[in-house]
């Protein structure tokens, strides 16, 4: 059978490491993320995946940080069964598949059309789990959502590649259309993101480079009102952590003495809730 062939570059490319990482990790006898959809996508696409190097130390932070996001989209989903969640540059990750949503919840998988394209080949789309092929540079898409739940943002590994004006324009659409709910994302510091640009790092080989970071998370609070920092969390502080073998918890934990290596790459929650005027 011949595979699904793959043309992506840049950013687009990228998605390829974290779905090689989270094969990787969920093909161990022990795994951090089960991940038996990325598996199969892995040996469906007409890919040469050497070519990334993604190592067993680079799977287990993707592994980590995809378990993370499951958590967070699992206890909001707990507390509120009838919410939108939007996966916001989904790429080729089985989120919802892993979670398993109940068909409660409106789950909308957002990434560029041609992305969108090859996840309808290659996943099974579950009950009440819909795609919507877009750049996150047009925010028209959210005006058609159910605006009546409240709603989770999901945006793993994605902001990093952004600019700040996308960001800024995503998130106050959301804040602008819904009633309420929370931002997950994680974001690199001005630091990482300085340091990579000026190395000219091509991130993976794919020719992808990071274009925005924030050292304060409140600076978000500042740049889309109404949002309200719920949480930052350190790497040693993730889901996942306790799970990674013993010498990278220790350097983990040595990087996290360090306040500017602290900060490289957080995890961070936001929550909000549209105030109505009185009549």
């Amino acid at each position: 059978m011949t595979g699904e062939k793959v043309r992506f570059t840049g950013e687009r490319e990228t998605l390829l490491i974290t779905l090689r990482g989270r094969a990787l990790q969920s093909r161990r006898v022990e795994p951090i993320l089960r991940d038996e959809w990325a598996e199969a996508a892995v040996d469906r696409l007409d890919y040469d995946f050497a070519k990334l190097k993604v190592s067993e130390s680079d799977s287990l932070t993707i592994a980590v940080r995809a378990r993370e996001f499951d958590m967070l989209a699992v206890r909001f989903i707990a507390d509120h069964p009838r919410a939108t969640v939007l996966h916001l540059g989904c790429g080729l990750d089985s989120r919802a598949l892993r979670v398993e949503p109940p068909e409660s919840v409106c789950w909308f998988d957002v990434d560029y059309p041609d992305v969108i394209e090859l996840r309808r080949r290659l996943f099974p789309l579950r009950p009440g789990c819909r795609m919507i092929g877009t750049s996150l540079a047009d925010v028209d898409w959210t005006r058609d959502l159910p605006a009546d739940q409240p709603v989770l943002v999901v945006a793993e590994g994605v902001t990093m590649y952004l600019t700040e004006h996308i960001v800024k324009s995503l998130l106050q659409a959301v804040v602008e259309h819904f009633p309420g709910g929370e931002v997950a994302f994680d974001a690199h510091s001005r630091r990482l993101v300085g340091f990579t640009t000026r190395a000219r790092a091509d991130i993976g080989g794919t020719g992808a480079s990071f274009g925005w970071g924030i050292d304060d998370p409140r600076e978000i609070t500042t740049l889309v009102p109404g949002l309200e920092l719920i949480l930052q969390t350190a790497n040693t502080e993730l889901d996942g952590y306790p799970m990674l073998p013993a010498g990278v918890r220790a350097r983990v934990r040595l990087m996290n003495l360090v306040p500017s290596l602290r900060s490289l790459n957080r995890v961070l929650r936001y929550g909000f809730r549209r105030t109505v005027a009185a009549a």
